[in-house]
């Protein structure tokens, strides 16, 4: 923000020309101007130094200046100007006069000092024409001790540099305001009162060349009680609402990205709970496969001693038979019990993660979206964080859709099961009552016979439904093991929204904490305008002469200076032509041709 109101500023200083007062004097002039020129090194020590000193005379007659000059030359006439000391009396005729003072000892108001790197390479300006390479050159200003501070505290330096394209290339001169000039670069420094300067730039040259630069130094008083400001305290308040506003959606974004992560931590414990639920059924599994194994087994066994053996069985061990098959059927009857349990957790289960996966929103963020949310300054890892755990979670619920079939069948197979356990059970338990009750009432062998097809039939019938258990626990053996990919998958997940959840707030805390500090963005602008304006507001400021303390009625000093150039040594060829011998009436016809 600084740099913007120093460049608005410079600008009012090259639109609003600086303010010549108008002394009120008692002689023949009624004002005086004076501009320094100065001849520098080309490293910026001074060389020479003389004075153009501009009087507005009102009323003819002997005007006495001051100034101690080596040496005085009148820009105006032909009329003599004596000096007596530093005394300087003029005889002049109304309207501006105008004399030329020199100066030998007299020094500026500045210490410049101009150095030169070649290649990284200090190297003097006299040994730079011609040069190639990479060139690094420095100005500095400072204030001259040794010289009235009302120059160095209220006067703007301008520094400016012509740079030739044909021998200079890849300028580098980030706080130079640059032109074009044909095909020449003009480089434009400023340099605040009361500051001191340090300007650098760089460039590759070929047989270098470079003229003098230029330096010139006027009073700073532009019209700061006219700066208008309300276009940039206005342009302030609309980034302060912008910020806002971002601020406002990063809040939003940070609301969504806590839900997003209280859904995904809930989907993966609801995945736990289901993989919990599918290790127990396959753990529970080879219980229900060894039970109906032996009931498959004693019912094959049952068959094979009642085939074809009524003739030969002791009929005293039937007895033993009811009894039996009531134990088995108790034992279905625990199986069916399991599998009941089993099935409430696993619908369960089913449940928070079917639930867990509808909250996940559906896929509607697209490139676009992604690419202007880059744009929009957010911390970049935060958004990679938030791309990532949105394509895991679609992954996730894609994975879902294609499966849930499967999962949703698993409940009424389980249902099944156990009304095929308990149908089992029952009717064991029908036949033991029936065979007790055949026992009881048959007679003989016939009861028997009858008997021992009923058993037959039951053997064939529950094989068969052994088998179809088997490739039942089969299956639910291999879903559990891939469901465990699976719950990895949605354990990476939940880590992932929880690390984006942490970032995001970390985003908003930064967000919130601009939004306050920028909330009042505006006021601080025009407070440091103000404070700007008094640093930089020189109206108070009466110019004084850089010659002699003595003279008064001064309206404006200026400062010109100028470095000699950086230039090539030309050879002259100088070729003698000999002068043909002309007789007297030979050149006296000429005249006339």
């Amino acid at each position: 923000m600084k740099k913007r109101i120093m460049f608005i500023l410079l600008a009012m200083l090259l639109v609003f020309p600086y303010h010549i007062g108008n002394a009120n004097g008692s002689g023949g002039a009624t004002s005086k101007d004076e501009v320094v020129y100065g001849s520098l090194s080309a490293n910026g020590t001074l060389n020479e130094l003389y004075v153009v000193n501009m009087l507005d005379v009102t009323e003819p007659g002997r005007i006495i200046d001051y100034g101690e000059y080596t040496a005085i030359r009148n820009l105006t006439d032909l009329t003599e100007i004596e000096q007596d000391e530093d005394e300087v009396q003029i005889d002049a005729s109304s309207g501006w006069f105008y004399y030329q003072g020199n100066m030998d000892n007299q020094e500026l108001p500045w210490d410049i000092d101009i150095s030169y790197m070649l290649d990284g390479e200090e190297i003097q300006p006299d040994e730079l024409a011609g040069e190639e390479g990479r060139l690094l050159l420095t100005i500095k200003t400072a204030k001259n001790e040794r010289i009235d501070p009302d120059f160095f505290e209220n006067y703007t330096m301008q520094i400016s540099l012509t740079l030739n394209t044909e021998v200079i290339s890849n300028i580098q001169a980030p706080d130079a305001t640059i032109a074009n000039v044909g095909k020449k670069r003009q480089l434009t420094y400023t340099v605040m009162p009361d500051s001191e300067g340090d300007i650098r730039f760089l460039a590759d040259v070929v047989n270098f060349e470079m003229e003098g630069i230029d330096i010139s130094a006027i009073p700073l008083s532009m019209a700061l009680d006219n700066l208008e400001t309300d276009e940039m305290t206005s342009e302030m308040r609309t980034l302060s609402d912008a910020i806002q506003e971002v601020n406002k959606g990063v809040s939003e974004l940070n609301t969504g990205v806590s839900e997003l992560n209280d859904g995904v931590q809930s989907l993966n414990s609801g995945s736990r709970q289901y993989g919990a639920g599918m290790n127990e059924i396959k753990g529970a599994s080879s219980e229900i496969t060894g039970a109906s194994r032996k009931i498959n087994e004693s019912l094959a066994l049952l068959n094979k001693e009642l085939s074809g053996s009524t003739g030969e069985m002791d009929l005293s061990d039937l007895a033993q038979l009811p009894a039996g098959l009531s134990l088995i059927a108790d034992g279905l009857d625990e199986v069916s019990s399991g599998l009941d349990e089993l099935n409430t957790h696993y619908s369960s289960a089913l449940s928070a993660l079917d639930g867990t996966m509808d909250n996940i929103p559906a896929p509607n963020v697209t490139e676009e979206d992604i690419q202007q949310l880059y744009e929009s300054g957010a911390n970049p890892d935060t958004i990679e964080q938030l791309v990532e755990v949105n394509v895991a979670a679609q992954t996730a619920k894609g994975t879902y859709e294609q499966v849930k079939e499967a999962f949703v069948a698993v409940g009424p197979a389980l249902e099944g099961t156990c009304g095929a356990v308990n149908e089992i059970s029952n009717q064991l338990r029908t036949m033991a009552s029936e065979l007790l009750v055949a026992f009881e009432s048959m007679e003989g062998l016939d009861g028997l016979a009858e008997l021992e097809e009923g058993i037959g039939l039951l053997a064939n019938n529950y094989g068969e439904f052994h088998a179809g258990l088997i490739s039942y626990t089969d299956g639910v053996a291999q879903l559990a093991d891939s469901y465990n990919d699976i719950a990895t998958g949605f354990g990476e997940v939940a880590n992932g929204t929880s690390e984006l959840n942490n970032g995001v707030e970390e985003l908003h805390d930064g967000t919130a904490e601009l939004a306050d500090s920028t909330n009042d963005l505006p006021e601080k602008m025009q407070e440091e305008i103000d404070a700007m304006r008094e640093q930089f507001d020189k109206s108070d400021f009466e110019p004084v002469s850089f010659v002699s303390p003595k003279n008064t009625n001064v309206a404006s000093v200026q400062f010109i200076l100028k470095t000699e150039p950086i230039e090539l040594e030309v050879e002259e060829n100088i070729t003698l032509v000999e002068e043909e011998e002309v007789s007297f009436w030979e050149r006296l016809k000429r005249l006339f041709m």
